[in-house]
């Protein structure tokens, strides 16, 4: 009962690999592999999935994320309409924990990188100055190869060992030994719910998806997410209410309400809350006054 392993499509001679890619989506596969992650979305917005943790993302955004850490995201619905000039685009940077070499997390000197590499196993997004440093050199990465490439990875781990603009993402996550079916079982979940978050589903008809009865898909569920089935949805719910509340500015509030799924105001107004810790007023306002400061 896993996701889904990634095999990273690195050459073989290099522990590590740096692409900028423009695709019609971000992929629709819940996976985990070796190498920690660093990626930038340039183009896309939608929801994302880091261990036990669901959130909207958008273009600007960058994360960390650590070895073998689970990870989806999965685009808003015009991105699956097939429409050549609506696509999502990223720069990534995926490295195994030695790529430096085997001795150098030995090293006194590396204490500060090994301690990053065991936070990241949680998953970071990277904010301010950190940011923007990393993201250059990112960029940078992509068009050049061999010592050049090493040495500006190199410049990035150094950057976020040292940063304290780091936010961390899951609140605990471990992966274990891939099964193909099951990976398939819980991206088949994934996708219907992903597809019919605004409708109700019912606990039998998501436990028919993935061919269990109701209480064994219920403590399938809860294992695969540390989230009951219920909380799991209101979540993705939540998560489409926030990037409507940011991006729809013709929307009403009691219209976002109903566009995610739920049936009365009442309903969203306290998940809301009880989630992201304010009204969605509030959230509107609070990311309105913190936009406009970053543009000061």
């Amino acid at each position: 009962m896993k996701p889904h392993f990634h095999l990273v499509p690195r050459n073989a001679e290099y522990p590590y690999l740096c692409r900028q890619h423009t695709l019609p989506n971000l992929g629709t596969v819940w996976h985990y592999h070796p190498e920690l992650e660093l990626h930038y979305i340039i183009r896309g917005e939608g929801v994302r999935f880091v261990g036990d943790n669901i959130s909207s993302f958008a273009a600007g955004e960058l994360l960390l994320l650590g070895e073998n850490l689970t990870h989806m995201w999965r685009c808003t619905r015009k991105y699956f309409l097939g429409n050549p000039d609506v696509t999502a685009e990223a720069i990534v940077v995926q490295f195994l924990p030695d790529f430096m070499g085997k001795d150098f997390m030995l090293k006194r000197e590396s204490a500060a990188v090994h301690a990053l590499f065991e936070r990241a196993k949680y998953g970071f997004v990277v904010h301010g100055k950190t940011k923007k440093q990393v993201v250059d050199l990112m960029r940078k990465s992509v068009s050049v190869e061999g010592l050049d490439r090493l040495i500006l990875i190199m410049n990035m781990v150094h950057i976020l060992a040292n940063s304290d603009e780091l936010t961390q993402i899951a609140t605990g996550w471990t992966t274990h030994h891939v099964n193909r079916e099951e990976a398939g079982r819980i991206n088949e979940v994934y996708h219907y719910i992903l597809a019919r978050y605004r409708e109700e589903i019912t606990l039998p008809e998501i436990a028919s998806v993935a061919h269990l009865s109701v209480t064994s898909f219920c403590r399938y569920f809860k294992m695969m997410t540390k989230k009951t089935f219920k909380d799991f949805l209101i979540e993705v719910r939540i998560s489409h209410a926030k990037r409507m509340l940011i991006e729809d500015q013709h929307y009403t509030t009691e219209a976002i309400c109903f566009e995610c799924g739920f049936s009365n105001r009442s309903n969203f107004f306290r998940h809301f809350r009880n989630i992201v810790g304010c009204t969605p007023v509030e959230y509107k306002r609070q990311y309105a006054l913190e936009t406009y400061c970053r543009k000061m």
